[in-house]
């Protein structure tokens, strides 16, 4: 009996140390920054020039406090200067991202796109909750799919073209839904049953300057790469600077900001063990050993793929630049 107790103590402090470590992982995880580019054709600036102070007015009144109302709806854009020295923002976060997280995001843009490209006019940069693009040259109301990013889930589908079919209903009816969004917001977000009993989780999202042609036109176009970039991988991503799409197995967005989702697929309750026949002692040290287990099983289950995701290295990643 003494020998059960200690050996259920120290099982139960490996559980404990485990769960702590890997809580302890996801809260600490830092920014997830995707991907940039620099662009040299649009020309280089100098320091304290007029158009690194005209950006630096730019990246100020972004970063204050006065653009709350802009900021709140996920799109803001600002021009400062004039002709050649005038320099031109348009900031996106997720449409399901909360004010101080998108205010963060692109403050964390601000500067690591500064680093990234400290001479060039025009840059565009994305994290996982927003994307941040200047240039000298005008591209409000401008629908634009090139450069693009890819990005996928190491694993792979089991049923492809059942899988393949599911996704393309789920990414129609999403896009469908943000290109007709207003003008301060076209996103969409969803879920649906997806084969071997998973559920699928999507979504998309235009800059909000573009019309619902535009934004559909743009999405159709980002979608149409998944063949080439994506194609049996349980979850990907397609970036530019006008649109972008996501989709995974995983839940990675909130739901709850997209009224109309679909609902994912009732799981049925966790049943315990009948506790008839067994020792008392034995009985509360077994159903709680369950009830850990079950614990730590649905914890890893939720962010075992988002790790996984998060860990690809650069061969599960593409660009593309063409024009």
């Amino acid at each position: 009996m003494v020998m059960a107790i200690a050996s259920s103590g120290i099982f139960f402090f490996h559980l404990c140390a485990l769960v702590v470590h890997l809580i302890s992982f996801t809260i600490n995880a830092q920014p997830n920054f995707l991907h940039h580019f620099c662009f040299s054709n649009n020309g280089n600036y100098t320091t304290n020039s007029t158009y690194q102070k005209n950006l630096n007015s730019l990246f100020s009144s972004i970063s204050s406090s006065n653009i709350s109302s802009e900021i709140n709806s996920g799109f803001y854009n600002i021009s400062s200067g004039q002709n050649s020295d005038k320099a031109n923002a348009i900031a996106l976060c997720r449409g399901d991202v909360n004010l101080d997280a998108c205010r963060s995001c692109i403050n964390d843009s601000i500067s690591k796109l500064t680093q990234l490209c400290p001479n060039q006019k025009e840059a565009i940069g994305w994290y996982d909750n927003c994307m941040l693009r200047y240039s000298n040259r005008t591209i409000l109301g401008i629908k634009e799919t090139y450069p693009r990013y890819y990005k996928w889930n190491s694993n792979n589908v089991s049923s492809l073209v059942q899988f393949n079919q599911v996704l393309r209903t789920l990414l129609e009816g999403l896009r469908s839904k943000a290109a007709s969004g207003s003008s301060v917001r076209k996103f969409a977000a969803g879920n649906t049953s997806a084969p071997d009993f998973k559920t699928l989780y999507a979504l998309v999202q235009c800059t909000p300057d573009l019309s619902e042609m535009e934004c559909n036109d743009c999405l159709v176009t980002i979608t149409g790469d998944i063949p080439t970039c994506c194609n049996g991988k349980v979850g990907g991503r397609v970036l530019a600077p006008s649109c972008n799409l996501r989709y995974e197995i995983y839940r990675f967005s909130d739901l709850t900001a997209d009224d109309d989702e679909q609902t994912p697929p009732s799981t049925p309750p966790l049943v315990s063990p009948p506790l008839s026949n067994v020792n008392t002692t034995t009985a509360k040290g077994t159903h709680t050993s369950y009830q850990i287990f079950i614990f730590l099983a649905y914890y890893i289950d939720l962010q075992a793929p988002a790790l996984i995701e998060r860990s690809c290295d650069v061969s599960k990643e593409l660009e593309s630049n063409a024009t």
